[in-house]
């Protein structure tokens, strides 16, 4: 084993945690989700107090004007800001865990940017404009971006190292960019339809949409969490992973299917959300270190967290008006991704 090896293991040794101190942190953060989520019910264009919230969850009177607007507006609204949340958390946490990029991220890479691509295609091409149809676009772009950034990245010496899959990540995400705006130019009717959902928004999701996309975020979820000890082996490095007889190729393959079913079900329930993947990742490896075993369900707790909060001030600093989440996310993201860059350029 290299000294280099031996450096990185020692590092990671230290980092972790005991495993009482995050389960706890794990019952912690269930909580705050459950309070994120209250919060994310009461309060909007009109606050609605907390007996009421209660009452219409658990004893729900279909006469009741707040009662409506809870049931059929704010729960499933709050549970899509859950599962995306948490989605794109743990996507963004495989992917730098695997990459070992401290900036790879779904928005990044250009595997949002790939899924609105294909919802836009649908929609300019094919004349689709419904929510539950735009899945298998959104999946078939993010799968065919993922592929074509990993085959540039591998291109030339050293195979597909952080630095080559981010360029290619960038120069995909301005291609295909410039593509989505050349249709939305050219078609009146297509901006229409997407300019919303294209912000970013979990604005008038309903269950009907929620439960058709969530057994692509459920699959998603399950099989990353079932891969944390893998990735964590594989964060480490191909060869590391190679001596202990892992198979790279098979770990690699799978997490790239969860990736895609997050980030494709993520994209098409609420569109192109930015910054949860990137930041939440490593606010989670501060908290319980570098072992994914753990990172992944923290970083889906936290993801959720993030999202339901970003919901919530969206829907409040312009009120009655609203901002699209995408936007909010963006806002508070942004800073921390400059802080980020300038302390890697340091490093």
């Amino acid at each position: 084993m290299t000294t280099a090896t031996v450096s990185v293991s020692s590092r990671t040794l230290r980092l972790v945690r005991s495993r009482p101190a995050l389960v706890a942190g794990l019952g912690v953060c269930l909580i705050l989700l459950g309070i994120a989520m209250m919060s994310s019910i009461a309060f909007g264009a009109a606050d609605i107090d907390p007996p009421t919230v209660l009452e219409a969850l658990f004893n729900f009177d279909p006469t009741a004007t707040n009662h409506l607007i809870i049931r059929t507006l704010r729960v499933p609204r709050a549970a899509v800001a859950v599962l995306v949340g948490a989605a794109l958390a743990v996507a963004g946490a495989v992917m730098q865990g695997l990459t070992r990029n401290p900036l790879a991220d779904t928005g990044i890479l250009g595997i949002e940017t790939g899924a609105a691509l294909g919802v836009v295609a649908a929609v300019y091409f094919l004349g689709i404009n419904s929510l539950a149809v735009y899945a298998l676009f959104a999946f078939t772009g993010a799968a065919l971006t993922s592929v074509a950034v990993y085959v540039l990245g591998s291109m030339g010496r050293g195979g597909p190292t952080p630095l080559k899959l981010t360029i290619a990540g960038a120069a995909l995400t301005a291609l295909l960019s410039s593509l989505t705006t050349g249709m939305l130019i050219f078609n009146q009717r297509t901006l229409e339809e997407v300019r919303f959902w294209l912000a970013g928004s979990i604005a008038g999701r309903d269950l009907g949409l929620l439960l058709q996309a969530s057994p692509y975020l459920l699959a998603g979820l399950i099989l990353a969490l079932a891969l944390g000890r893998q990735i964590t082996t594989l964060s480490l490095g191909d060869d590391v992973a190679k001596g202990l007889g892992q198979k790279t190729g098979w770990v690699k393959a799978l997490s790239a299917i969860a990736v895609v079913l997050l980030a494709g079900a993520s994209t098409a329930v609420a569109g192109p959300i930015g910054f949860v993947g990137l930041v939440i990742p490593h606010v989670v490896r501060f908290i319980v270190g570098v072992d994914y075993r753990w990172v992944l369900p923290y970083a889906a707790l936290l993801g959720a967290i993030f999202l339901v909060i970003s919901d919530v001030a969206a829907r409040l600093v312009l009120r009655p008006l609203e901002l699209p989440v995408g936007v909010m996310t963006a806002l508070i993201g942004g800073p921390f991704f400059i802080w980020l860059v300038r302390w890697r350029v340091r490093k």
